[in-house]
């Protein structure tokens, strides 16, 4: 038999499984916002085009003062004792190259040079030192913007592979576990979440995905929690949730997707980052409830084992257990 494949909006990671398609002009759009298309670039594209930025334009302008010495006869083998060439000591396509390269990269040997007496190879260095000063700007700009984005410490928060279904200070909630892999904090977090599912309206119209707010919160009132031990967000199902009806019987055949995003601040460059990770039914265990990650050492110091970070055990609520049966 045929396993059915579980569709996916958001994957565990976090990335965006969507392919877009028949988008019209999508080359012109990317090209619009040159900056964000460079900073997105994966690394092999990036790395590959900060070294092309410099082979290029090092050729590119080497033939331009290749053709300049051509143009002023300096290559010919026959030419008066009184002519001044544009470039002493080039005399071919490569020597034009590296008289290029040795002028963008101010390495200056001081074999090959401009003569005074050639005006246009003159503003061809000016010329090449203002645009590719720019240029090297750009390409090097994006290349640190892209190792500086938050998106890297948001690597290193954990969310647990399951959520869990039992009941808390009297009420069936759903929860989660979120942990901060660093030592370093994680102030201002805020714990959202949307039901990513298929609706019906009352006009009889079909909506393939249509997302509902659910929200999170902690034993804290409401305030922002510190993230510096694993934490355990949960949601209460009751009559407003968008859960509300979800049963242990139907909770496999049921249709949907939670997906959790967290949104903090780091302490230590006061940027946002964001994490993201998605459930569906199956990666939800109805009467369970995560066993305790946080122990006291007998010096007197927590340890969090994040081999328990994942562990489940069956809760005591008889009337969870009694449904789950």
């Amino acid at each position: 038999m045929r396993k059915e494949v579980q569709r996916r909006i958001v994957s565990k990671d976090g990335h965006n499984k969507v392919r877009i398609d028949n988008v019209e002009g999508m080359v012109k759009l990317y090209l619009h916002d040159i900056w964000t298309t460079v900073v997105d670039m994966k690394w092999r594209y990036k790395l590959t085009l900060f070294a092309s930025t410099f082979v290029m334009t090092w050729f590119i302008f080497g033939v331009f003062f290749y053709f300049i010495g051509m143009g002023n006869g300096d290559f010919d083998v026959e030419h008066n004792s009184t002519h001044v060439p544009c470039l002493m000591n080039v005399e071919t396509l490569t020597g034009a190259f590296l008289f290029s390269l040795e002028s963008q990269t101010t390495i200056g040997y001081g074999f090959r040079y401009i003569s005074e007496e050639c005006p246009l190879a003159i503003f061809t260095l000016v010329a090449q030192l203002v645009i590719t000063g720019l240029a090297e700007i750009f390409v090097t700009g994006a290349f640190l913007a892209k190792l500086a984005r938050p998106k890297k410490r948001a690597e290193t928060i954990k969310f647990s592979k399951e959520a869990v279904i039992c009941r808390h200070q009297g009420r069936r909630c759903l929860m989660v576990r979120v942990a901060n892999m660093r030592k370093s904090l994680l102030i201002q977090c805020q714990l959202t979440g949307k039901l990513l599912r298929s609706y019906v309206t009352e006009e009889g119209e079909m909506t393939q995905i249509h997302q509902s707010s659910v929200d999170f919160c902690m034993d804290s009132s409401g305030e922002c929690p510190f993230l510096i031990l694993p934490l355990t967000f949960y949601h209460v199902i009751d009559e407003r949730s968008p859960l509300a009806g979800l049963t242990a019987d139907n909770l496999k055949t049921r249709d949907f997707e939670l997906l959790i995003t967290l949104n903090a601040t780091m302490e230590s460059t006061a940027a946002t980052c964001q994490s993201r990770t998605s459930y569906v039914p199956q990666e939800v265990l109805w009467g369970y409830e995560f066993m305790p990650v946080l122990f006291c050492t007998t010096g007197g110091r927590y340890v969090a084992d994040f081999n328990f970070f994942d562990k489940v055990q069956v809760c005591n609520d008889p009337a969870l257990n009694v449904e789950k049966k």
